[in-house]
């Protein structure tokens, strides 16, 4: 099946470069929606846990995880689970849990555009040739969805969210406002955690 979601150019310009995991992080957040059937999230129910890491490639796909769903980091909605893995789980309390990843295959073949020599060689995208570029972008549009991704209902998901709370106190030692579940005590008055010298 075929069902291309195109990025609109704002989300590139919020990523920072063009890059074909941009993209591909859209495509799967709108494909996730749609098995799901929730919209764009406004608020605060609909989560994300992409399974990428940090200090490897190709995590530039959750900036379009954002991007398409509305789950974002500022609205506390993406967790990473820190697998290494080009794999996301997306979860909304009424409508279940549903896991895509990205096949081996397709990312075999996509490996083979030049795109990937230059950022073996340490070359960021920016500084990439845009028909280089624009190649492998174009090719990913091109794809079959059921050679892309990987699709797994998860029946048994669970998450509970922390609660949310307005309260805070002013840390006796810097006097800046913490919201009080960050707060610690030491000589039995508040304080943040870089004042209190405590570990996190």
């Amino acid at each position: 099946m075929k069902k291309t979601f195109i990025p609109p150019e704002w989300a590139f310009e919020f990523h920072g470069h063009r890059c074909p995991f941009m993209p591909i992080g859209y495509m799967m957040g709108k494909l996730a929606m749609e098995h799901l059937e929730v919209d764009h999230e406004k608020d605060h129910g609909f989560f994300v846990f992409p399974e990428i890491g940090e200090g490897h490639p190709q995590t530039c796909m959750v900036d379009g995880i954002q991007a398409a769903t509305g789950a974002t980091y500022g609205k506390v909605l993406i967790e990473k689970t820190f697998y290494g893995k080009l794999a996301a789980i997306f979860y909304h309390p009424g409508k279940g849990a549903v896991r895509y990843s990205l096949k081996p295959e397709f990312i075999d073949a996509m490996g083979k555009f030049e795109f990937f020599a230059y950022r073996k060689r340490g070359v960021e995208p920016s500084k990439i040739p845009q028909p280089i570029t624009e190649e492998v972008i174009n090719w990913v549009y091109e794809q079959m969805d059921d050679f892309m991704f990987k699709v797994e209902p998860i029946p048994d998901f669970k998450f509970s969210p922390v609660k949310g709370s307005f309260n805070k106190d002013k840390c006796s030692v810097c006097g800046e406002y913490v919201f009080e579940r960050y707060l610690r005590m030491k000589d039995g008055k508040p304080v943040c955690i870089p004042c209190s010298g405590y570990k996190k």
